[in-house]
């Protein structure tokens, strides 16, 4: 029995390494007491790909923990003040002192389940999507339908309308809180009313989000998460181990989605 289980385990890694020498690109291992993840990095976005090599190479992300889980989203790491922390800390707001330029201009790196992607501020204090220089988190979602997608499209359509539509509010702003304490509902649609006027013709020229049939095949097999394409950079993508990351996101966690029971992680390059 021994020889048997001893022959099937060496096949297995003969047939790992046959896959990771045979195919193109950058390969990273990302190993956890759950799996391991092998993690391919993408040449099209190679800022990241470099700043993520470097910090791997230093030994950065060795020890510490996924800090954020939530179920049918993602796994999110690279906290440095997660390594040896104690239970139930607040974690997430560390990193490197310094910010990566997005690169979000390839349709075809997407959110689909097993994406790594560079975690980063919000647009109000980061309208330029600047990525954070050592926060990453791995996309689980959740499989959608094509009525679903319909639904996404419309709300990201009405995101970008609604975008378009605060920036000329802005210099407005003093004018409406003052409607709002006054209670001057006439004068608030009144300026409503003019704010809309100026924001239409931008707002009518914007190009209409679709999802392509690629991404929406992928949406409906493997799933995802459909509203954070364009808005984050992707930078590469599990090739093996997509089980690990079903097993990683269904922990228990804490109300701030940290993990009840650490879950620490190595990455080394392949």
């Amino acid at each position: 029995m021994k020889k048997i289980l001893f022959s099937i385990s060496l096949l297995a890694l003969l047939q790992f390494f046959a896959f990771c020498q045979s195919s193109e690109g950058t390969y990273v291992i990302l190993e956890t007491e759950y799996g391991n993840l092998v993690i391919k990095l993408y040449d099209e976005t190679p800022v990241h790909r470099d700043n993520f090599l470097k910090l791997v190479e230093e030994g950065y992300y060795d020890g510490l923990l996924f800090h954020r889980v939530i179920n049918e989203f993602m796994i999110q790491a690279g906290d440095p003040g997660s390594r040896d922390a104690i239970p139930n800390a607040m974690l997430g707001g560390g990193g490197v002192d310094y910010k990566l330029d997005a690169e979000i201009m390839y349709p075809q790196l997407f959110h689909k389940k097993g994406a790594l992607a560079a975690a980063r501020q919000g647009d109000q204090v980061n309208p330029e999507k600047k990525s954070s220089g050592s926060q990453f988190y791995i996309v689980h979602g959740k499989v959608y339908s094509n009525e679903e997608l319909d639904e996404m499209e419309h709300f990201l359509n009405e995101r970008k309308s609604q975008q378009v539509f605060m920036k000329y509010a802005e210099p407005y702003r003093n004018e409406i809180m003052q409607f709002q304490q006054t209670g001057d509902r006439e004068g608030f649609e009144r300026l409503m009313i003019e704010i809309s006027e100026e924001a239409d013709p931008e707002i009518e020229a914007l190009p209409r989000i679709e999802i392509p049939q690629e991404l929406r095949e992928a949406y409906t097999t493997i799933g995802g998460v459909p509203h954070l394409d364009g808005e984050y950079t992707v930078f590469g993508e599990v090739v093996k181990g997509l089980e690990i990351i079903d097993k990683i996101a269904k922990v228990e966690v804490n109300q701030n989605d940290r993990p009840v029971e650490d879950i620490k992680l190595n990455i080394r390059i392949k």
